[in-house]
């Protein structure tokens, strides 16, 4: 079963994710994990990889495409895999459409857990944190008794810089620009499809798995 994830940040992508590698027995392949382990493996496309993030630039697409190749080919994929992270533009996910009719195979699914982006800036800067140790609290979702201050070890709360209102909301419109086009690349292809995510973490893995017992392209 070859799947890509996609979604917004605050979506609760790494959530389903551990459930869908623990449940469907594959890989969760994610792009700093796989520049991580060429560069620990000091193969020549992670040296490649280190020099440019080193000098503090963009790996360029010929590298990560590489490296996507390499991983894809180890043992623990030929079950299948689960893709996070890549591709990021319509341009890797022609290369990877080519990797894989290289070996045979195809993407079954691309699953986009999606959740309203009011909804998702409602979440990401609600999150508060306390000063003194660390506890970690939602003004909607996970509130303290007391206003303002930890349930715990009554120390006064803040909110992080990039949990400000301004700075998610820029962030979230980045990502939707982003992801637009892939979505649209995919939806074309057939193998999109959408997750409502405003739901319970069990309603929304529970529609995953109704979307992947569907019959998928066979491994060859």
């Amino acid at each position: 079963m070859n799947l890509l994830l996609m979604g917004l940040p605050g979506a609760g992508k790494g959530t389903q994710a551990e459930r869908m590698i623990e449940k469907y027995d594959i890989p969760h392949i994610s792009t700093g994990d796989m520049f991580r382990a060429a560069i620990k493996e000091e193969t020549p496309l992670g040296k490649r990889a280190k020099e440019y993030m080193d000098a503090g630039n963009l790996v360029p697409d010929e590298v990560t495409i590489g490296i996507v190749r390499e991983r894809l080919s180890k043992e623990d994929c030929q079950k299948g895999f689960l893709l996070d992270g890549f591709p990021r533009t319509t341009a890797q996910a022609d290369a990877l459409e080519q990797i894989l009719a290289d070996m045979e195979r195809k993407i079954d699914f691309v699953l986009n857990i999606h959740v309203d982006p009011k909804k998702l800036l409602e979440r990401l800067s609600g999150r508060r944190l306390c000063y003194d140790c660390g506890a970690t609290y939602h003004v909607i979702f996970n509130p303290t008794t007391v206003d303002g201050q930890c349930d715990k070890c009554n120390g006064g709360l803040y909110q992080r810089d990039d949990d400000n209102e301004k700075t998610v909301e820029n962030r979230l419109n980045v990502n939707i620009s982003q992801q637009q086009p892939l979505l649209d690349f995919y939806q074309e292809k057939g193998y999109l499809r959408n997750v409502e995510g405003n739901k319970a973490i069990d309603e929304v893995f529970k529609d995953i798995e109704e979307i992947l017992g569907f019959p998928v392209n066979p491994i060859v």
